[in-house]
């Protein structure tokens, strides 16, 4: 184990040891990591808490699993995605929509020089482009908020999602230009 990873597998030692206090130290922790990841899949406040209660169920249950070759976050992260994935499997929600070959193409001419943090410093844009992450299907919603906002590294993402690095990559560009089509269609911008 590497000095990267001694705090995560001294706080699982402490869990699994059931030192008084350590089960909800790791729960605060990680607790808006696995609302942020749930909730973007899933957009249900309900919903979200309840499988957020599952997420942390899950990592007690199999917390003993926990090898410390990657970073606490990154596998917590895995089974709160894996549970919200399983959740939107249960409800025959897609994780990403198929679009149709016309707005398809047009994305593709687009480019990929939006601004996403740019955009967040106008008030108003910064509104519409919430609503625009929100209208993205939940994979693409999941990956763009990882990476923008919460700044996780692709490699990170990868861990957590299970995808490769170039499928994230894809997902991350194409929601780009999707973003930049939703905003340039609710402000009036020719693309």
């Amino acid at each position: 184990m590497d000095d990267i990873h001694r705090p995560d597998r001294e706080l699982v030692d402490a869990v699994l040891a059931g030192r008084p206090g350590a089960f909800e130290r790791l729960v605060r922790e990680y607790q808006g990591l696995c609302w942020h990841i749930v909730y973007r899949m899933v957009r249900h406040p309900e919903d979200a808490r309840d499988l957020c209660q599952d997420t942390f169920l899950r990592v007690h249950q199999c917390l003993h699993q926990y090898r410390g070759e990657s970073a606490l976050k990154s596998w917590i992260g895995r089974v709160a995605y894996t549970i919200a994935l399983r959740h939107l499997q249960h409800k025959r929600i897609p994780l990403l929509e198929h679009a149709d070959g016309g707005s398809e193409a047009l994305l593709e001419q687009l480019g990929d020089g939006f601004d996403l943090e740019g955009a967040c410093a106008d008030e108003e844009l910064a509104r519409q482009l919430h609503l625009a992450i929100d209208a993205l299907p939940p994979l693409q919603r999941t990956l763009l908020t990882l990476y923008y906002l919460d700044e996780t590294p692709i490699a990170e993402m990868a861990q957590i999602t299970g995808l490769p690095c170039g499928t994230i990559k894809s997902h991350l560009y194409r929601s780009r230009l999707r973003l930049r089509g939703l905003l340039d269609t609710r402000s009036g911008v020719a693309a």
